[in-house]
């Protein structure tokens, strides 16, 4: 048998009702004691069940129940349903603790805090089943029973395995580890910027290439200004000498008129 039906009970009650197989055959085709189909006979197991029938489910063929009810020693063999089941997703929540351990999860808590800061306050509540609020009170030591807490590791308590709590405690350190390789990058972007002045004076240098300014600016500058001047002296001179060479010449004609 590769299986048992979807509604076991609910089988065993309709093959009773409906077939001559033996107990042993529907106790086994449907995943039970073989004294709970005989209660089932009876009437004191499974009162009020209505029975379901396993060929209009596509679960057994007439032909085999016909086989088997003609041979004791022939055992059903489930087929797939044809009828599709929804799958049934559960919802996250904290996790359930039984009423005997709630007392000894505040240490729990006082445990993972201290041995695993890492640890977010989701991945808390799912290994211990708490609240959000209970783990706030117990760090800020606000709880109202902090003064008598001792931490126990959880999973000495009961209130999760050992391959939880691992699990859990890889999943913090690898989100660490790239909390810290982020922060590098991008401290190292930063240090990586040059400031203004060393990337502005390389553009002035090169722009002043080859200019009558480049090299010194300040004196340079004041040389180059000093020598406009000179310049300009040296035609208003030249200008002057000419026009007294000009004012001597018509002197010297007019004493020869």
């Amino acid at each position: 048998m590769t299986g048992t039906p979807l509604m076991p009970k609910a089988t065993a009650v309709w093959l009773v009702d409906n077939t001559a197989l033996t107990f042993e055959q529907i106790a086994e085709f449907c995943g039970l004691h073989v004294l709970e189909v005989k209660g089932i006979a009876d009437g004191d197991v499974a009162q009020g069940i209505r029975g379901k029938d396993p060929i209009a489910s596509g679960e057994l063929t007439r032909e085999e129940i016909k086989r088997a009810q003609a041979d004791s020693d022939f055992r059903l063999t489930l087929h797939e349903s044809k009828i599709d089941i929804p799958e049934v997703k559960s919802k996250k929540g904290p996790k359930y603790t039984p009423v005997s351990r709630r007392q000894d999860r505040p240490n729990a808590i006082l445990w993972l805090l201290r041995n695993h800061p890492e640890l977010k306050d989701s991945q808390v509540m799912r290994l211990v089943g708490t609240t959000k609020p209970t783990i706030q009170s117990i760090r800020e030591r606000t709880h109202w029973n902090s003064a008598n807490l001792q931490p126990a590791d959880p999973v000495t308590l009961g209130l999760c395995t050992q391959t939880d709590l691992d699990k859990q405690v890889v999943r913090a350190a690898k989100r660490v580890e790239r909390e810290m390789k982020a922060a590098e990058k991008e401290k190292g972007a930063v240090e990586t910027l040059l400031p203004a002045s060393e990337t502005v004076e390389p553009a002035m240098d090169n722009a002043t290439i080859g200019s009558p300014l480049s090299g010194d600016l300040p004196g340079q500058a004041d040389q180059a200004v000093e020598q406009v001047e000179e310049t300009k002296e040296e035609e208003l001179d030249a200008d002057a000498v000419f026009a007294n060479l000009g004012g001597a010449q018509t002197t010297s004609e007019e004493k020869t008129d």
